[in-house]
């Protein structure tokens, strides 16, 4: 949890008016807001023609811009960790687009000035991806982020962004580029708010993974003049614009407290009663991982492996991924290390392999699902692992990501095994949670992937504000169905865990424990939180929680609930 304190706040006699929205990352903000600066002046279609023996500057002009916007983007995402490094990788990648520079360089054959026809290219990706929905609707923001960059390179404005302001501000947007989102300095913008998004976008996670108070879907943001003074609260998910100052003092300081007493967790994850429950990290290279350790992370819940393979032409080779698993293993000596295979597809496409053309690529070729086509590509980096394994004498778990039948985990199973490393799947998809006994008799260990489970559950895009409440993490059918799954690892004796973005909330974290849960495991920014939180609960507390949430109808209900159950005040 973090906390900020405001710079200086103007007297005001207006009464607060608070804006409810969903709750993301808990911690208070009070401060003036700013708002994204540098919007770039897109270019209007005037008719204007380029010259026939102008047009391959224009092409080298756009091409230029494109190669500054990535190298930029690339060179972020090297100083970054985590999903920070994969959001900027993956932006940088969009600037290389073959097809971005296919569709801008016909345009400009025709005739069309180069920053128009960045314009019109980018809004045909635009389109295409509206009407594919799902997971794709990401790439919309994407998509218009690197326009902005690239239009202006090529006029020569200022490059877009946030702010960075000369006192601690808290940033209120309607929606923000994950790119944005990855370079914010938590120095100075203290608190985040959107109108749009949801708990599980690549906004909401990078804001967990900077712990930096967050709230999304909030009404109303747009009515707030830049400037005033807002308190932010990410635990009870409000904006309030002209607080009371003594009281906006008061929550401050009694999230400064809960903050400071988290300073002295160094684990392990217990709770009161003396339940062990691992609290493990998501990272996705050395350096997350070595971050995570520091945090007294317990060792890896879920190695996301997809930065070596982002924006890259080519497959990296096996020494490489190895080089890349082995810093990893090394930072957690003798603790668990789990590793969630390729998880690419849909919003997370790949330039070396062969995907193909989807109507709906969130239910089509994405996770375990792309060794179907290309069966190297899972082969190559299961030999990665285990190389990684025998240099640093480490003993990994592997997981699969959309695994969503039996057959898939006893195959993913066979192959995993007979490379001496020990097998598990990922429970994203109903299907794969209604017949988690039966994986078990295949893999040793389930991994719910809440993120995507809750989409797939109520048929809703995690990406919606609109639906951000079927999305949340709290949703009494979701709950149900890790209840399900964490039965059924009681009844084999066998691990289950929780990676998705759940595990980060610290209430939540109790009940799922409550529902059976053995193992936690989130951005190493939450880790006291949750194994805090856990240390001053009993189990039964916690099961009484779970039992009271399922009973629930919907999100607000349930947390109601378990902070009854849990003696949580607010």
């Amino acid at each position: 949890m973090t906390t900020h304190a405001p710079g200086t706040t103007a007297p005001t006699t207006a009464a607060p008016v608070v804006l409810p929205g969903t709750p993301v990352v808990p911690g208070v903000a009070w401060g003036p807001v700013v708002r994204p600066s540098g919007t770039v002046l897109l270019p209007a279609d005037d008719g204007a023609v380029v010259a026939e023996e102008e047009r391959a500057g224009e092409k080298e002009r756009f091409a230029a811009a494109a190669g500054v916007v990535a190298d930029r983007l690339t060179e972020r995402a090297a100083a970054a960790t985590g999903v920070s490094a994969e959001v900027l990788a993956t932006t940088a990648g969009l600037a290389r687009d073959r097809g971005l520079l296919s569709s801008v360089e016909q345009r400009i054959d025709a005739g069309t000035p180069a920053a128009v026809a960045t314009v019109q290219a980018a809004q045909q990706f635009v389109d295409l991806f509206t009407s594919l929905g799902g997971l794709m609707a990401e790439r919309v923001t994407d998509v218009r982020d690197v326009r902005d960059r690239i239009v202006a390179q090529l006029t020569g404005q200022g490059e877009p962004g946030v702010p960075s302001p000369a006192q601690p501000s808290v940033l209120l947007a309607d929606d923000l580029a994950p790119a944005d989102t990855a370079g914010l300095d938590p120095r100075r913008i203290t608190g985040l708010a959107t109108r749009l998004g949801g708990t599980t976008s690549h906004t909401a996670i990078i804001a967990r993974q900077l712990g930096l108070p967050c709230v999304v879907a909030v009404g109303g943001l747009a009515d707030v003049p830049e400037g005033a003074t807002v308190l932010l609260d990410g635990e009870r998910g409000t904006v309030t614009v002209d607080p009371d100052p003594e009281e906006a003092r008061a929550r401050l300081q009694a999230s400064q407290a809960a903050a400071a007493a988290l300073a002295g967790y160094r684990g392990p994850g217990r709770t009161r009663d003396g339940l062990e429950v691992k609290v493990l990290a998501n990272v996705q290279d050395g350096a997350g991982a070595r971050a995570a350790a520091a945090a007294h992370a317990e060792g890896v819940g879920l190695l996301r492996t997809e930065l070596a393979f982002l924006s890259r032409a080519e497959e990296p080779s096996v020494e490489e991924q190895a080089r890349g698993y082995a810093e990893v293993f090394e930072a957690f000596p003798g603790q668990r290390v789990v590793v969630r295979t390729l998880d690419a597809g849909s919003d997370k496409p790949l330039a070396f392999a062969t995907m193909p053309d989807e109507d709906n690529p969130a239910l089509g070729v994405r996770g375990l699902r792309v060794a179907r086509r290309d069966p190297g590509l899972l082969e190559r980096q299961l030999d990665a692992i285990a190389e990684a394994a025998r240099r640093t004498g480490a003993s990994p778990w592997v997981m699969a990501p959309m695994v969503a039948t039996v057959g898939e985990a006893a195959d993913f199973g066979a192959r995993v095994r007979a490379r001496g490393l020990t097998p598990g799947v990922m429970i994203e998809v109903p299907s794969a949670a209604l017949m988690a006994e039966r994986l078990l008799r295949h893999v040793d260990f389930l991994s719910i992937g809440t993120n995507d489970l809750s989409q797939y559950t109520l048929a809703a895009d995690r990406l919606s504000a609109d639906l951000a409440d079927l999305t949340d993490p709290w949703q009494p059918a979701l709950l149900a169905l890790v209840q399900l799954t964490a039965e059924a690892g009681r009844r084999t004796g066998r691990s289950v865990g929780v990676c998705g973005e759940a595990a980060a909330d610290p209430l939540l974290a109790c009940v799922l424990v409550g529902l059976g849960v053995t193992s936690l495991s989130c951005a190493a920014s939450s880790i006291a939180g949750v194994g805090a939180r856990l240390a001053v609960v009993d189990t039964d507390a916690c099961r009484r929680a779970a039992e009271a949430a399922l009973l629930t109808d919907d999100p607000h209900e349930a947390r109601a609930a378990a902070r009854r159950e849990l003696g949580v005040d607010g």
